[in-house]
Parts: structure tokens; sequence; C-alpha cells
């Protein structure tokens, strides 16, 4: 027997309730009396008053106790089956929009501002057009907001429009190695899908490909269900622009300055890439427009072959049965950078197969063991020809067209290499408020006080106070990364730096304090995000230590300018003091010698040149 249900009652092995003790001593009075037994239910029950006999209810389902304990009955495998179907990407990422940067009204704006610039820039650097960019914010509404960006790029061809902005996962980016700002194909349409879902508007895309082309207009949106383009209307149209695109989204939105607006973005994007032109037209009509200070596009990138190193065995697996090599040292050579025979055959004779194989025909272990070889071989760093960084000239003079500093200084590493992927660490700063020390030395080793300009003033926004934390730049083939910042490998790299070396004050397990932007960027054919919204750098280990040798030397060099401002500024206390009794030197030489005024005064100057000459800085 065992105790089940409610009360105490005991259950038999019949599942029959049986009276208890419990039961007994309930029905006893306080007196000692016994209470009258309770009216038994079923068969036994009394008739009613009028002596009619009455139908019993039927006798409730009996549930099976393992269901009783669950909540109900459960679904068979079979019926489960029957619920299961494809998942859309479309659809996948309607219900998880945060993971592509929106996943807030004021975060959207700038992410579907950003997606839009970023494949401008790329489409007019490929096409070789010096890129001449204009982005608009019009209030539609409360919490409304209509966003156009229009380019001068080589625009779209009319086939081509609806899947470039109504199906995710569609791009040239994605398979190709070379250097550009988009890579998944993701983006513009994630913002044309944003701009349906809140505000159940589809996109106006504007496109034209030349002179003698004709215009086209579409309405469109995304099929969520599917993932392919919903396009409402298609037509010919009149624009004034040769070439080029322009895309309206409205969307639900918010819109304010700070360090994560839309406006900063621009600025910094300015910094990044000095040969464009941007104008911002905010939501309260005014204008802004970033002037490019070059006339150089950035050198056209070269698509290269993966390098072995980068290549995981199960992608090795899928190269050999798609390869149309027949031998597999031709495959080594022909599908892979950086292998000659040489270094092909070597690889073969390491992973004990015969390098006249078929690829199609290798097995798993047989691929394994050459999966194995390739790691081991030394093969030559991947080419650097599809990567183009700015420079360490253009990065200098972003520097100074946006931010009013005191010092500046850049520094660009040397190509390095992770998982086969080629990159290089941009490093800049841009030290103090314009005046600096407040001190120049002239040619003749005087020491004076620097004008002010007062027609200048620091930009508040990129370098703060001298009591403030520094502000990061951080940027990932020439596009900013403004959110996720304590995320980034980036912000983990300053702060392991030890700034207090090179003059500056830093808190434990934080960034440096004081009035300096810092810069720092990675070109490579693969920038390792660590999720698809693109806004923080993954911290391999390769990436993180060329980034803190850059920092470190810019560090240095900071460093120097420190120490000579201190140096300066104590100079010219130590020459202030003793110039302050010069004049009375000279009023006793007068009295002593007895000199004529014009005497004395020139006694007084060839006293202060030697001052100066004596102690030269």
């Amino acid at each position: 027997m065992e105790f089940g249900g409610k009360n105490g009652v005991k259950k038999n092995e019949s599942g029959e309730g049986q009276a208890t003790l419990f039961d007994e001593a309930s029905e006893v009075t306080a007196g000692g009396g016994k209470k009258p037994a309770a009216k038994k239910r079923g068969k036994s029950a009394a008739l009613p008053s009028d002596g009619a006999p009455r139908d019993e209810p039927a006798p409730a389902e009996v549930v099976p106790a393992e269901e009783a304990k669950t909540g109900g009955r459960r679904k068979t495998a079979a019926e489960m089956a029957t619920k299961q179907r494809d998942i859309s990407v479309a659809e996948f990422f309607t219900k998880n929009r945060h993971l592509l940067g929106f996943d807030s009204p004021l975060k959207a704006l700038l992410t579907a501002v950003k997606e839009a610039v970023d494949n401008s820039l790329d489409a007019c650097e490929e096409a070789g057009i010096l890129p001449e960019i204009t982005v608009e914010l019009t209030a539609t509404g409360e919490d409304r907001f209509r966003m156009a960006v229009e380019d001068n790029g080589p625009g779209i061809v009319h086939e081509q429009v609806g899947k470039v902005f109504g199906k995710l996962l569609y791009g040239s980016k994605f398979h190709k190695l070379s250097q550009s700002r988009g890579q998944q194909g993701i983006g513009i349409s994630a913002a044309v899908m944003y701009g349906q879902l809140t505000t159940g508007k589809p996109a106006r895309i504007l496109s034209r490909t030349g002179k003698r082309a004709e215009a086209h207009e579409f309405l469109l949106s995304v099929d969520t269900v599917q993932n392919k383009p919903d396009i409402h209307e298609k037509k010919v149209t009149e624009w004034d622009k040769d070439h080029g695109t322009r895309v309206e989204i409205e969307m639900e939105a918010r819109y304010q300055k700070g360090l994560r607006s839309v406006d900063m973005y621009l600025k910094q994007t300015a910094i990044a890439n000095p040969h464009v032109t941007l104008h911002f037209v905010d939501p309260g009509q005014e204008r802004i427009t970033y002037e490019r200070s070059t006339k150089e596009l950035p050198p056209a990138v070269e698509e290269i072959k993966p390098h072995p190193h980068g290549v995981e065995l199960g992608r090795l697996i899928q190269m050999l049965n798609m390869t149309a090599s027949r031998t597999l040292s031709a495959f080594m050579q022909e599908d892979f950078s950086r292998v000659g025979p040489k270094v092909a055959l070597d690889i073969c004779k390491a992973a004990k197969v015969s390098e006249k194989a078929h690829p199609s025909r290798i097995a798993r272990e047989e691929a394994s063991a050459l999966h194995s070889a390739i790691q081991k071989a030394k093969i030559m760093a991947p080419s650097t020809a599809c990567i183009a960084p700015i420079g360490e000239e253009l990065v200098l003079l972003g520097l100074r067209k946006e931010i009013e500093a005191d010092f500046y200084y850049a520094n660009s590493r040397s190509p390095a290499v992770y998982r086969g992927n080629p990159f290089v660490i941009e490093v800049g700063i841009a030290y103090g408020k314009p005046g600096g020390v407040g001190l120049d030395v002239t040619d003749e080793g005087r020491i004076v006080k620097r004008d002010k300009d007062k027609s200048s003033a620091a930009v508040e926004d990129l370098v703060g106070a001298a009591d403030e934390p520094i502000r990061l730049l951080r940027y990932a083939n020439r596009v900013p990364l403004l959110h996720q910042q304590a995320a980034c490998a980036v912000t983990k790299c300053v702060i392991q730096t030890e700034w207090r070396r090179y003059g500056l004050q830093q808190p434990k397990g934080a960034l440096p304090i004081g009035a300096m932007a810092v810069f720092v960027h990675i070109a490579s054919v693969w920038v390792p995000f660590t999720s698809e919204s693109k806004e923080a750098i993954a911290g391999y280990p390769e990436i993180q230590r060329e980034i803190k040798l850059g920092l470190q030397e810019c560090g240095r060099r900071l460093g120097t300018y420190i120490r000579k401002g201190k140096r300066l500024r104590a100079e010219f206390e130590k020459r202030g003091y003793i110039e302050k009794y010069i004049p009375h030197i000279g009023i006793a030489l007068q009295e002593i010698l007895d000199l004529t005024d014009p005497e004395r005064d020139g006694t007084v100057k060839t006293l202060e040149d030697v001052l100066q000459k004596s102690r030269k800085f």
C-alpha cells in the first residue's frame, strides 16, 4: 500500500480509496460520541426527495498516473514531426533583430545609416569613384524617422535591386578574400526589414547606372517567410544624378547627439576615410559637411585564394570534393595561396599520401593526415595585396582634420596573420587641448608664451578634459565601431597597456585618464567580429599582440612629448625667477658705475641675452 491523493487517503493495490485511522478519528466528537456517518455517493446514495430515480453522471475518464503528474497528455513523436518545418533566415532575424544591432530605436537608426553608408563607400571605391554621400534624417511622426542615403556610386542594375535590398545573406563579399566593409550580405536588407516591421511601409530605392541609362524606382519589402524581395512597385523615373543610388527607409527610431549617435559615426567615418565628402542633414534641417582632405582613393585590393594555415578540416574536405584539379599536388598549388610544387610535395610526403592521387577520392583519414601535415608545414605568409590600410600619413591627416589637439602621432604595423588571414594594425593618438603647455621655444632659445587662438577649441566629444578617461576610436576596415566597447579586444589591449610609464594616470583595470583620443584600426580580409552586428573585435592572440605593440610605440612618443612639456614649464619658471632680478642688477650697476639710463638698459638686455644663451633647452 502507499499514501496517495489528498487528505491522507490510503490507496490499495487496485487504486480504490480505503478508510484510514485519520478518517475514523475525524468522526469522533469532542465528548467521546460519534458524528453521524457522511452519506456515501454512488449506488447506495439516498433517493431524491420526490423519490424518482435519476440518471447517474457518467464516470470520469481515468487519467493515467504519469499524465496526471505531468499536467496532461503529451505529444507523440509523429505529432511533433508534423510541426517541424524550415525556418527562413529572414524569419529568424525578425525575431532576433537585436543580433543585427536593431535592439532599440536609438541604436536602430545608427545601424541603418551605417549599413547604407558602408555599402555606398564600398561601391564607390570598387568603381574608382571619389565618394560623395548625403545622409538625411527627417522626422515623420512621434518616434518615427525617414532615413535617406544617397551616393554618386556606379548604381545597381535594376535586375539586382530587389535581391540586394530585399533578401538576407545575399551579396558579393562573403566568398571574396579581399578587404571590404561589408562581409555577410545582411546589413541593408535587415534595415529594410526593420523598417517594414515597425512602420509597415516599404523601402524606396532609386538607382541609375550611367548617363545614358534610365533611372529605376522601386518600392519593396522583405518576404520574411521565404526570404525573398516583395516588390510592390517598379517604374522608370527622372533623376538629376548621372549615376548613383538612393535608399529611403521609414522606421521607428530616436535621434539624439552624443558619443554613439549618427553625428559621431559620420565624424569618425571622415577621420578614417579622408577621401570622402559627407553631407549630413539632421532632423532640425541643419546641414553639416565633412570635406575630403585628399583626392587619392585607397589602393585597389586583389582577391586572394585561401591560405592553407587558415583552412579547417571540414573546409579542406569540402574543397577536395569541389576542386577541378585532377591530382592532389595540382589541388594544393591551384586552390591555395603561397603553395608551390616543392611545398605541395613535402606536405603529401608528410601526410603519406600520393601527390598524384585524385582529390575527390581522398578518404577522411587521409584528409585528416593531410590537414595535420599542412599545419606543421612552413608556408610563406599570405600576400598583403588583398588589404589596403589607411597609412600613417593619412591617419595623421584625418586626425588633424577632425580633432584639434596639440600632439599627433600615428604608427602603422607590419602585416601579420591570424588563422591564415592577413591583417594590419594602425594606431594613432591626438593628445591635449590646442595650445598644449602654452609655451614655445624661439630660434634664439627664448621660451615665450604661445598666443591663444580663440577661433579654435578642442572638439569636446573626441578629446575630453584632463580629468576624464581617454576617448577610444575603434575601426574595422575603415568602419567606426561605436557599441560594445567593453567587449572589444581593442579596449582590453588599451587597458592592459601601462600608460603610467608614458606620463598618464591610469586606475587599475580601466582606461587611462587624460585629454587624449586613441585611434585603432584593423584592416583584414576577414575581421573576426564577436556577433553579426559587427560592433566588437574578437580577441585573437595575434591581433592583440599587434595592437599592444602599436599602442606602446605611440605611448613612447607621447611620453617623450609629455616629459618635454614638463621640462619646458620648469625651465620657463626658473628663467622667470632670474629675469625678475635682472632689472635690479641693472639699477645697482648704474649706481656703482655711474651709468646713464641708455647704458643701464643696454646692460640689462645683454644680461637677458646671456641668460637665454647660457641655459639652452
